[in-house]
């Protein structure tokens, strides 16, 4: 394991360069999810306009788009190009920095081909998460990651602070509970597995595809409140819809997709749908394409309890507590990586145990 602490003080950044694939020119099955303009979020009324548009956007499938969030695309750009640039590092410089995936540990370096996908055949994912930008969490990089570190960190923060924070504003309206509600349980000064994430899907050939019947991530729900991916132009990720059918989720210019993930739906007792997804062999012209993704995962404080909020919509609903043993975020994720990448098994589609009787669901 590495040694060397976070250090800013090193010379310039080299220059790192990004461009954007062309997208499929296939006609697709794409799913029909809402867009949310965040551009409204503070004119009259505008938040409340945003949050109906969510109730009726998620309350199904968990899957929307949002729009003007504030980040140019040359940002964005810029994180895609420091994720490629990272995965181009010897296999040995990564590794240095591997994730304790085993004990649940998530910071750090996902090496690729550790879970099993079908028998005698494993995943092709890199993954690097930087967790929250705070001194708990200050933890070693590599070189290429430290001198890009001021960039990095403006980008993470601005991402919670004028993305996030709006978006569990929006969904604390919905349950008719004050404004700052789910904020106050996602607070950026206190840990959480929170993280930005580069990432790279290595292509496959035809015949490794057939092999593995197309998927290279079963699917699955995410472990914490919200996912948000930035803009990916190579196709792969499918949403499953209320109907139990598979659709594409369209990469649109200058958007992020994001997903409700499970704590957010034990924290309304289901109400708020974990949204099931996986992702696919792109289709043929985008093939031989790796596919690199910059994402930021957000999760409740890893002491918060996850058992329903006392919200006037889950009352009139009836959606009460369960007799369970009480599962905290931070249990619930750690859980989740122990079993999912720390595991190299195959594992069957159905129901899986987590922890304390609590399950999750994998489907092909």
């Amino acid at each position: 394991m590495a040694t060397q602490l976070l250090n800013t003080q090193t010379d310039a950044p080299r220059k790192l360069h990004y461009e954007q694939v062309a997208e499929t020119q296939y006609e697709l099955d794409w799913a029909d999810l809402a867009t949310l303009d965040l551009s409204n979020f503070d004119v009259p009324g505008g938040k409340e306009e945003l949050a109906n548009q969510l109730f009726n956007a998620i309350r199904e499938i968990g899957f929307f788009y949002i729009v003007n969030f504030g980040f140019s695309q040359q940002e964005v750009d810029h994180q895609f190009a420091i994720g490629k640039e990272f995965f181009q590092l010897p296999t040995e410089e990564k590794l240095k920095y591997r994730a304790d995936l085993e004990n649940g540990g998530y910071n750090g370096y996902k090496p690729l081909g550790l879970r099993e996908i079908v028998p005698g055949k494993f995943d092709n994912t890199e993954i690097y998460n930087i967790p929250k930008f705070i001194p708990e969490f200050n933890r070693p990089h590599p070189e290429l990651i430290r001198e890009n570190w001021p960039e990095i960190s403006k980008f993470g923060k601005r991402i919670n602070d004028e993305v996030v924070n709006k978006l569990l504003v929006l969904l604390a309206i919905i349950l008719e509970l004050p404004e700052r509600y789910f904020i106050e349980r996602h607070r950026y000064t206190e840990k959480s597995d929170c993280h930005l994430r580069y990432m790279k899907y290595h292509h496959r050939s035809p015949e490794e595809n057939k092999e593995i019947g197309g998927v290279w991530v079963k699917g699955h729900t995410d472990f914490g409140s919200l996912t948000l991916l930035f803009r990916q132009p190579v196709a792969a990720l499918q949403v499953r819809t209320p109907q139990d059918t598979w659709k594409w989720v369209k990469p649109y210019p200058g958007s992020i997709t994001v997903n409700v993930a499970d704590s957010l739906s034990f924290l309304t007792n289901g109400f708020l749908k974990s949204s099931i997804h996986r992702v696919v062999a792109p289709p043929p012209d985008q093939e031989h394409l790796d596919r690199i993704g910059v994402l930021y995962f957000v999760r409740p404080e890893d002491d918060l309890p996850l058992v329903p909020v006392e919200s006037p919509v889950l009352e009139r609903l009836g959606l009460k507590p369960d007799d369970g043993e009480i599962v905290t975020a931070g249990e619930w994720v750690k859980a989740r990586v122990r079993g999912n990448v720390g595991g190299q098994k195959y594992r069957e589609s159905g129901d899986q145990e987590v922890i304390k009787g609590r399950k999750t669901k994998y489907y092909d």
